[in-house]
């Protein structure tokens, strides 16, 4: 019978390659998060109208501030053993700590910053100081102590920000976020211990992949909510029905382009990676920028289902078609990532996008997002007609 690898130094454990149940109640809580952003952002684009470049930035900043605290706990579980106590309490406390920052969300540049920036320095402090005592001595421990220190760095920004308030907080967060990515982009350098090496940052590749599809899937489900509540509140009149279905087609879309495609397995090529580090950053990044493109697909789709008849608007003929564009481009990159290659299908559809938004600018709102649907159902065609095996393989990136 093989060893339990609950027995021992957490600093020797690893990911078994599954996702557990409690990781899985952490992405509950960000379907919650996720709901509330677009709620936020649906705001932005009807009550906010005349500072709407600020108000985009703003929600873009929170929602950066949410990954951060979702990525970091993805890789915790990843580089250690879910199953062990300590880091449950880790998930568990980030859990928390997001369900407060979402509840916050909405006024996080009004009453509630404080609550907000105060919630995400704990938890982007306490995790790698939990990980950092309890991995005390061990090989595995600098690269905790390495993510602390940026943590702590970018800490002043997030709580100057909420102590300011006004133009202040914006500048002080976007510093603050800044920090937080490049950290990561340079591997954490940290007087008297330097960068972190390869061989300092191991995780199992089919746990994190696993993550990081499952991300996908909530983003994706959070779609079908907001247009679900949206529905339900202003009634099944025949334009907000179909509208309605041109959501859920979209929705599937998304699905199908991410994850019918007959590339290597996302798993396989973190596996094979030299430079894991790199890797695991480059994917997040990639999953991050598909994800803002469904919550802009939804965002822009229950306007048109709460107000068929708009008038024509570049705003929301931006965030309509942004949203696709958005996902697409995240798609371009991680298949780049994973196979070095991108099918010639993604280039055909962001550019019909382009060719397409002149268009779109002078049709009935109500129009537009059928063309955005009707753009994706092209590349979802071509797709089959330039390999059909997809129709007999499996859903991929299988973990």
């Amino acid at each position: 019978m093989a060893a339990d690898d609950r027995v021992g130094h957490l600093g020797d454990s690893r990911s078994q390659g599954r996702a557990t149940f409690l990781e899985l109640f952490l992405d509950l809580v960000y379907v919650f998060a996720l709901t509330r952003l677009s709620q936020r952002l649906t705001d932005d684009f009807t009550v906010s109208r005349r500072t709407l470049l600020s108000e985009l930035g703003q929600t873009l900043l929170v929602l950066l501030a949410l990954w951060q605290v979702w990525l970091l706990t993805a890789w915790a579980t990843s580089r250690f053993d879910p199953r062990r106590i300590e880091v449950q309490l880790v998930v568990i406390g980030s859990m928390f700590g997001a369900m407060i920052m979402a509840v916050s969300l909405p006024q996080a540049f009004g009453e509630r910053g404080l609550v907000f920036a105060s919630t995400f320095v704990a938890i982007q402090i306490g995790r790698p100081l939990f990980l950092v005592l309890t991995l005390r001595g061990h090989p595995r421990q600098p690269a905790s102590i390495r993510i602390l220190f940026w943590s702590t760095i970018s800490s002043v920004g997030w709580i100057a920000g909420a102590l300011s308030g006004g133009t202040g907080r914006g500048i002080f967060w976007t510093v603050a976020v800044v920090l937080e990515f490049l950290g990561a982009a340079l591997r954490w350098p940290t007087p008297g211990l330097g960068r972190t090496d390869v061989n300092g940052w191991s995780i199992a590749p089919a746990h994190l992949a696993e993550r990081y599809q499952q991300v996908l899937l909530i983003a994706l489900g959070e779609a079908i909510l907001v247009s679900g509540f949206v529905l339900s509140a202003v009634g099944f009149a025949v334009e907000r029905t179909a509208t309605f279905v041109a959501t859920f087609v979209t929705t599937v879309l998304f699905w199908r382009i991410y994850f019918y495609q007959p590339e290597r397995p996302l798993a396989e090529a973190f596996d094979q990676s030299r430079d894991q580090v790199r890797f695991s950053r480059a994917a997040g990044y990639t999953h991050l920028v598909m994800v803002c493109g469904i919550v802009s697909s939804a965002v822009g789709y229950g306007l048109l289902i709460n107000d068929p008849y708009a008038e024509p608007d570049p705003a929301w003929v931006a965030v309509i078609f942004g949203g696709p564009v958005l996902f697409l481009l995240g798609r371009v990159w991680c298949e780049y990532e994973v196979q070095r290659r991108v099918a010639v299908t993604r280039w055909y559809g962001l550019l019909a996008f382009v060719l397409l938004t002149p268009v779109a600018a002078v049709l009935p709102m109500l129009a537009v997002p059928f063309l955005a649907t009707a753009v994706l159902a092209g590349v979802v065609v071509a797709d089959v007609l330039r390999d059909r095996r997809q129709f007999a393989i499996e859903p991929n990136p299988p973990v």
